[in-house]
C-alpha cells in the first residue's frame, strides 16, 4: 500500500508542475535555465545530453526547462529568440545571462554557479 501513496504523491507533484506557467517558473527564487529549441534543429538535439549532464551535476540548485519555439511562439517572441538553441538563465523574473548556440555542460555549470554565488552574496 505505501507504494500507492508514493505514486499518488508523485502524480500530484507532476500535476502541480504542469499547472505552472512559464511566468510562474521564471519568477521563482530558484535559478531557471531555459533552453529555447526546435524539433527540426540539429544543434538543439546536441543540447539534450548536455542538459542531462548539467542536471546530474547541479541537482536541485537549478531548474532546467525546454521551450519549443514552434509550440510556444509567444514566449520566444517575448524574449526575442531569433536562433535556436538559445539558452537563458532567469531568476526572480530577471534575465541573468543569455547565449545562442550549443554550450558545453562544464561552461554552463561555471556560468550558473557564478550567478548563484553572486546572487546569494547580495
Amino acid at each position: 500500500m505505501p507504494a500507492r501513496t508514493i505514486r499518488s504523491d508523485r502524480l500530484r507533484l507532476a500535476r502541480k508542475e504542469m499547472n505552472e506557467t512559464f511566468s510562474d517558473i521564471i519568477n521563482g527564487d530558484k535559478p531557471v535555465l531555459v533552453d529555447f529549441f526546435a524539433e527540426w534543429c540539429g544543434p538543439c538535439k546536441m543540447m539534450k545530453p548536455i542538459l542531462e549532464e548539467l542536471r546530474s551535476k547541479m541537482g536541485d540548485e537549478i531548474r532546467i526547462i525546454k521551450v519549443d519555439i514552434d509550440r510556444s511562439p509567444v514566449a520566444s517572441s517575448q524574449y526575442n529568440v531569433t536562433s535556436v538553441p538559445t539558452l537563458m538563465l532567469f531568476q526572480k523574473g530577471n534575465i541573468l545571462w543569455r547565449q545562442p548556440g550549443v554550450v558545453p555542460a562544464v561552461s554552463l555549470q561555471k556560468i550558473i554557479s557564478h550567478f548563484i554565488s553572486h546572487n546569494n552574496a547580495q
